[in-house]
């Protein structure tokens, strides 16, 4: 696997593994560096569902959603990749550094916060507790660096959803924010609650 890490992030050349992990109920998972010129068929598929609307990029061309994502990639601070389910696409999970971030101008960040977004594009083979057990491997991917304490979310307050997955996987909900595009929810989940939280039947990392 190639991978780097620019503070407390991992990144890597676009389309590299950088971490993969296998679960004894989803299988193995890769985390690969978003191509933002490979994937744009699939990202363009993602982001303009129904369902991915709280994303807001799907009224973006392709060509301005591809450079959006070059951009992405060019950043030392924000990151993104696509997580594979035994080969199949199902996530598209973006990290950050708060402090380098529109985030980190409305809440006071801690030199241990790491930010994410996470999309959920597939699915494969029906597994109970699908969401969680997805959710709780990006944590472990985030928390893999040892300088990451707290990871740190801010779905729109609107999306119900993402709000209840968010609790649902032990995130603590703090204040409301204004951002740029949206009033979010910010929610906390720390190193330590995450360990408190995990089970005897955590995903087996292979690298």
């Amino acid at each position: 696997m190639t991978a780097t890490r620019s503070s407390r992030l991992v990144s890597g050349p676009s389309g590299a593994v950088v971490h993969a992990v296998v679960s004894p109920e989803l299988g193995l998972l890769e985390f690969s560096v978003l191509d933002p010129v490979a994937d744009l068929d699939l990202l363009h598929d993602w982001v303009t569902r129904p369902g991915s609307r709280f994303w807001g990029l799907a009224d973006l061309p392709r060509e301005d959603l591809r450079d959006l994502y070059l951009h992405v990639d060019a950043l030392p601070s924000h990151h993104a990749f696509l997580v594979r389910r035994e080969g199949l696409p199902i996530v598209l999970l973006q990290t950050y550094e708060p402090e380098n971030d529109p985030l980190g101008e409305v809440y006071e960040a801690l030199p241990g916060d790491a930010g994410l977004h996470f999309l959920l594009g597939d699915r494969g083979a029906p597994v109970r507790g699908f969401t969680t057990l997805v959710a709780d491997a990006v944590a472990a991917f985030l928390f893999e660096s040892p300088a990451v304490e707290r990871l740190v979310i801010e779905p729109d307050i609107d999306n119900e959803r993402a709000v209840a997955r968010a609790r649902r996987t032990g995130f603590e909900l703090g204040p409301h924010v204004v951002l740029p595009s949206k009033t979010g929810q910010l929610a906390f989940l720390t190193r330590e609650r995450w360990e408190r939280m995990r089970s005897g039947g955590a995903p087996h990392a292979i690298g």
